[in-house]
């Protein structure tokens, strides 16, 4: 299998993803430049964190425009697994991949510390190695991370079953204490908490290993590749 991960300008956890996938999960990974126009040689795309274009305007709102994102619409589109993780979750719902829209934090400060998630949807092709509300600690850094969407919004989520992770407890003023979802084909997620930063346990938890695992195990058996 083999991933790609879209480097924006101010992109900073693209390191992050690609050490979490090469030398946790032991797969194929690459860097790609925002100005790259195809991304068929890959079979799952990664948006990482950071600070795409400075965040002017809105987070994420200029690197929708970026020459590389047609081609990651056309791989959400083909059914490939793409992935977002903080500022390239807002990229996801700017693009329009992914419901809702991102606020400033409720206190409007800057959050950077482990938190508690809940697996509400382990039957994805990212959640498949969790339990099904399993408590997990990832760490967040976000300033603009309170998830927003109406009330038509929210009850299609619902329905769709595309909550896929919540904070146990109100950290920043996402609707429902969201954070993350995915669209309702189930193969975009976008996330504000970072797992790539949870792989092992030198790191302080290695509870966002799975979530990797669980790409890799959907991808051999969708291909019928044993390990």
């Amino acid at each position: 299998m083999r991933f790609a991960v879209i480097v924006f300008p101010g992109s900073n956890c693209d390191l992050d993803m690609y050490y979490a996938v090469k030398d946790e999960l032991g797969a194929e990974v690459e860097y790609v430049s925002y100005q790259d126009t195809s991304l068929d040689r890959f079979d799952a795309i990664l948006l990482p964190g950071g600070f795409s274009y400075g965040d002017y305007l809105r987070s994420g709102a200029i690197a929708r425009f970026s020459p590389v994102m047609k081609a990651v619409v056309a791989a959400a589109n083909e059914g490939k697994p793409v992935f977002g993780v903080c500022n390239g979750f807002q990229v996801l719902l700017e693009a329009g991949l992914l419901p809702g829209a991102m606020k400033r934090n409720e206190q409007l400060k800057f959050i950077c510390r482990p938190v508690t998630l809940v697996v509400e949807n382990n039957e994805t092709m990212f959640t498949s190695s969790y339990r099904e509300r399993q408590e997990i600690t990832i760490p967040v850094a976000h300033g603009d991370g309170n998830y927003y969407c109406d009330d038509e919004t929210l009850v299609q989520l619902k329905q769709n079953n595309q909550i896929v992770f919540t904070y146990k407890e109100n950290i920043n003023g996402s609707r429902e204490h969201i954070a993350g979802i995915t669209n309702k084909e189930g193969n975009v997620l976008g996330m504000m908490p970072h797992p790539e930063r949870a792989v092992d346990e030198h790191l302080g938890s290695s509870d966002g290993l799975p979530l990797f695992k669980s790409m890799l195990k959907e991808w051999r058996e969708r291909n019928a590749i044993t390990s």
